[in-house]
C-alpha cells in the first residue's frame, strides 16, 4: 500500500523495532539500559549510519513528528506543581526544599552560562545561550524514576532534587522559545509569543472550569473515553495556535501538558495517556532520531569528537558547584551523587538539538554530538548515582494517638510490636489513666500534658504524624479538635465518636469515624454470621492490611505478575468507589488498593515492592 510516494514498509520496520527492543533488553537482562537509549541505538543500525533501511517516508515522518509533540506533552504533564506548595502537618525541616531548589537552579543557570562562554572562547561552539540551556537542563523522565527506586522522593533531599529538575525542565522550554523568537530579530514575532502565552492562560481557565463541571464528569464516566478525546483535542488546538502564531509546536505541546497537570488528573488516567505515548508514538520518534543521525560527521571534525566528553564533564560541574549549598545539611557523598543524577538529560536536549538543527543554528555534526551526549548521560550518570547514593531505608509510619484509655492503649501496644509503625500517645496528666487496669508497655512513647488542647498538642509536635487518632472519652472534644486540626493537616484523621448523631456530622466533614458501640455490634454480627472471617481478622499471624499500588513492573500488569505474592493472599481490589474480585488475569492499575492477608513482615516486603 502506498501513500503520497511512501510505503508502509518503513513504518512497519520502525514499529517492529520498537516492539523488539524491550523484549531484547528483558531477555538479555539489560534493565540498566533505558529503553529510549536502546531505541536510538536501533535507529542508528537501520538508519543513515547503518544499513539505511529507512528513507524519507511521509508515514514515518508524520508519526515521528506526532511522537515528538506527544513527548513534549508528557514532559509538561510530569511536572507536579503541588511540589511547590508547603506541606501541611509535616515534620520540622532543617531547611525549606523549595527555597534551596530555587537558589540551586539559579546557580546552575549562571554557571552554565559561564561554562558555555568558555567553550565558545575555546572554539568548540558558537552559540552561548543555546549551549547554556542544553548544559543547564535536566531530564525529569530520568530523575523521577531513579528517585522513586531509591525511595528518596519523600525525603527533603529527594524533594530538593525533584524541584530543581522541575524548574530546569520548565524554564528551559520557555527560554528556548524566547531565544528562537529573539533570533528572528522581529518585534512582531516576540509580540505574537506574548499573545500565545495570553491565549494559553485563557485556555487554562476555560479547561479548569470545564473539567470541574458536571457535564465533563458525566461524560468521563461513560464508555466513550471522553477524557482521552478531550486531551488530544486540547493538544491539537494548542499546537495549531502555536504554529499559526509562529511559535514552536513543541512549546505548545509542552504547555498543553502543563495545563493538564494543573487540573490534577487521576493517576489511572495519566497512566493511560503514558501507555499510548510510550507504547506507540514516542518509540517511533526515538528510533527515527537514531535513524537520521550520521556519525561520519562526528569523526570528520576532531573538535566535535572532543566536545562529547567535554560536554559531559561540563554538565556535571554545572550541577556540582551549586549543589555544594546542600553540604550544610548532607555529606559529600550525597552532594556528589546528587550532582551526578542531575547531570542526566534526554528529552529536552534532543528536542533543543532537533529544533536548532531545523533552524540551522547548529551543524549536522554538532547535532549528532548533542544526541550522543544525551544518550551517554542517561547511560552513565544514573548508574553512577545508584552505585554511590546510599539506599533510603523504609520509613516507619508515624501514628499520634490522642487519649490514653482502654480503647486506644491495647491497639497501641499491638502496633508497637510491628516494625512498620512509630507510635506516640498523648494524654492528660491524670484523668484517663485512672480508669485502666492495663499497664502501658515500655515500648510506647507516652506524653503527659497538663492541658489537653490544640496549643499543648502542637507544642509537643503531636500533629507531625502520618496518621492522627483522636480517641479521648469526650465526643465534643474529639469533634472540635478534629475540625480545628483538619485545615493544617494533610494526613489521615481517625476520630472516636460514640454519639450516632455526631457520627453522621463528622462523616459529612470527611473524617474517618469509629466507636465502641459500632465495633461491638459489628463483632457480634460477625460471630453469628461469619466466625471464620472474624478469626482471620483477629489472628496475630495473617492479619489484614491495605496496600495502595504506586509502582508497577510493566505498563500492563496482571495480578499474577506482581512481585512478592508467594506468602500473601489478595482478598479484594478496590478501584475508586468500586471493588473487584481478584483473579490471576485481573489487570492492576496505579492507585488500586489491595486488601491483603499475611504476616506484617511479608506484607511490608510486598508494600516496598509496589510503592517504591
Amino acid at each position: 500500500m502506498e501513500h503520497n510516494g511512501g510505503s508502509l514498509g518503513s513504518l512497519i520496520l520502525v514499529v517492529s523495532i520498537s516492539f523488539i527492543i524491550p523484549v531484547l533488553l528483558y531477555q538479555l537482562r539489560l534493565r540498566v539500559v533505558p529503553v529510549v537509549v536502546a531505541e536510538i541505538f536501533a535507529g542508528l543500525v537501520i538508519g543513515r549510519s547503518g544499513f539505511n533501511l529507512v528513507g524519507d517516508d511521509p508515514w514515518v515522518e508524520l508519526l515521528s513528528l506526532l511522537g515528538f509533540i506527544y513527548l513534549m506533552f508528557l514532559s509538561g504533564l510530569e511536572i507536579d506543581f503541588s511540589s511547590f506548595t508547603k506541606q501541611k502537618g509535616g515534620k520540622k525541616r532543617k531547611y525549606e526544599p523549595l527555597t534551596a531548589a530555587a537558589v540551586i537552579f539559579l546557580g546552575i543557570f549562571i554557571l552554565s552560562g559561564i561554562l558555555s562562554w568558555l567553550l565558545v572562547a575555546a572554539g568548540f561552539i558558537d552559540r552561548v545561550f543555546l549551549t547554556t540551556l542544553i548544559i543547564g537542563t535536566i531530564s525529569l523522565g530520568v530523575v523521577v524514576p531513579v528517585l522513586k527506586e531509591r525511595k528518596l522522593l519523600a525525603t527533603d533531599l529527594g524533594q530538593t532534587l525533584l524541584l530543581v529538575t522541575v524548574l530546569a525542565d520548565f524554564f528551559t522550554m520557555i527560554l528556548l522559545s524566547f531565544y528562537v523568537s529573539f533570533l528572528s530579530k522581529s518585534m512582531s514575532k516576540m509580540l505574537l509569543l506574548l499573545l500565545f502565552f495570553f491565549l494559553i492562560t485563557f485556555i487554562y481557565m476555560f479547561v479548569k472550569r470545564f473539567a470541574s463541571g458536571k457535564a465533563f464528569q458525566v461524560l468521563e464516566e461513560g464508555s466513550i473515553q471522553f477524557g482521552t478525546r478531550f486531551i488530544f483535542t486540547l493538544i491539537m488546538v494548542i499546537v495549531f495556535i502555536s504554529e499559526r502564531l509562529g511559535v514552536e509546536n513543541i512549546l505548545g505541546a509542552f504547555l498543553a501538558g502543563v495545563i493538564v497537570s494543573l487540573i490534577k488528573p487521576k493517576k489511572e488516567f495519566v497512566h493511560q495517556l503514558e501507555s499510548f505515548g510510550y507504547g506507540f508514538l514516542i518509540p517511533i520518534f526515538f528510533v527515527m532520531v537514531g535513524a537520521k543521525l550520521e556519525l561520519k560527521y562526528l569523526f570528520a571534525d576532531y573538535k566535535i569528537l572532543l566536545s562529547i566528553p567535554l560536554l559531559l564533564i561540563v554538565m556535571f560541574v554545572a550541577k556540582l558547584v551549586p549543589l555544594i549549598l546542600l553540604k550544610k545539611w548532607y555529606n559529600w557523598r550525597d552532594v556528589i551523587s546528587s550532582a551526578i543524577l542531575l547531570s542526566s538529560k534526554l528529552s529536552l536536549v534532543i528536542a533543543a538539538a532537533t529544533l536548532a538543527l531545523d533552524l540551522h543554528l547548529i551543524s549536522e555534526s554538532f547535532h549528532g554530538a548533542l544526541i550522543l551526549v544525551a544518550i551517554l548521560s542517561c547511560l552513565i550518570f544514573p548508574i553512577l548515582f545508584n552505585k554511590l547514593a546510599p539506599k533510603q531505608q523504609n520509613k516507619k509510619i508515624s501514628i499520634s494517638i490522642i487519649g490514653l484509655n482502654h480503647i486506644s492503649l491495647p491497639v497501641a501496644q499491638d502496633l508497637s510490636h510491628e516494625t512498620v509503625y512509630n507510635i506516640r500517645i498523648f494524654t492528660k496528666a491524670s484523668s484517663e489513666r485512672k480508669e485502666m487496669d492495663i499497664q502501658p508497655s515500655s515500648l510506647l512513647n507516652i506524653y503527659h500534658l497538663q492541658q489537653m488542647n490544640e496549643a499543648a498538642l502542637k507544642e509537643r509536635q503531636a500533629f507531625e504524624a502520618d496518621i492522627l487518632v483522636i480517641a479521648t472519652m469526650d465526643d465534643a472534644f474529639n469533634a472540635s479538635l478534629a475540625k480545628e486540626v483538619k485545615a493544617q493537616y494533610n494526613g489521615r484523621i481517625l476520630v472516636r465518636i460514640e454519639s450516632p448523631e455526631l457520627q453522621s456530622d463528622m462523616v459529612h466533614y470527611g473524617f474517618e469515624v469509629f466507636s465502641t458501640l459500632y465495633a461491638a455490634r459489628t463483632v457480634l454480627r460477625a460471630l453469628i454470621d461469619s466466625p471464620g472471617a472474624l478469626k482471620l481478622l483477629s489472628e496475630d499471624e495473617g492479619m489484614i492490611f491495605e496496600v495502595t499500588i504506586q509502582h508497577l513492573p510493566y505498563r500492563t500488569t496482571y495480578l499474577r505478575q506482581l512481585p512478592g505474592l508467594e506468602h500473601i493472599l489478595i482478598l479484594r481490589i478496590y478501584r475508586g468507589q468500586s471493588f473487584i474480585i481478584p483473579h490471576g488475569n485481573t489487570e492492576i492499575r496505579l492507585g488500586d488498593r489491595l486488601l491483603i492477608s499475611g504476616s506484617a513482615e511479608q506484607v511490608d516486603f510486598f508494600r516496598s515492592l509496589v510503592t517504591s
